[in-house]
């Protein structure tokens, strides 16, 4: 996929707006994929966005957090977090299926079907650029902001 156009598709954002990816063109996007609203590494990840969030508009992208969660549940946690950035409701799983995020995890000897935590650039042109998969929260969107400001 890298180095390729992602095709167009379509989510219901926060703030009562709608997501088209074709509306983004010349524009350099962050797309994170996140397994649960307020749960504690989603929560760590988002808020560093949050506090970077300057430096990524400064550097000419636009931050996007996805995961299965309803509209109502990214409303809440967008508000108590204070996200600057909007949150996508993936609860058909469009965006996770085209970006190949849905794993088998183990939780308390269960297997379950859930987003593995991972990031995407999207550059100017809607190539993709870098992807991240598998992600660890610490200094994760630092290592993101560098690579935005080094393309």
């Amino acid at each position: 996929m890298l180095n390729q156009a992602i095709p167009d598709f379509e989510l219901p954002a926060t703030g009562t707006r709608q997501f088209k990816l074709s509306q983004y063109g010349g524009t350099k996007l962050v797309l994170y994929f996140y397994p649960k609203d307020s749960t504690p590494g989603c929560t760590t990840e988002g808020q560093q966005f949050r506090d970077l969030y300057p430096k990524f508009k400064e550097a000419g992208a636009e931050i996007f957090g996805i995961s299965r969660d309803s509209l109502k549940s990214h409303e809440n946690f967008k508000a108590k977090q204070n996200f600057p950035f909007d949150l996508l409701a993936d609860t058909e799983e469009l965006a996770c299926s085209l970006f190949g995020v849905i794993k088998m995890k183990n939780m308390y000897g269960k297997q379950f079907r859930g987003i593995e935590r991972s990031t995407f650039v999207i550059d100017e042109n809607g190539l993709l650029r870098q992807e991240w998969r598998g992600v660890k929260v610490p200094n994760h969107a630092q290592a993101l902001l560098d690579f935005i400001q080094s393309i």
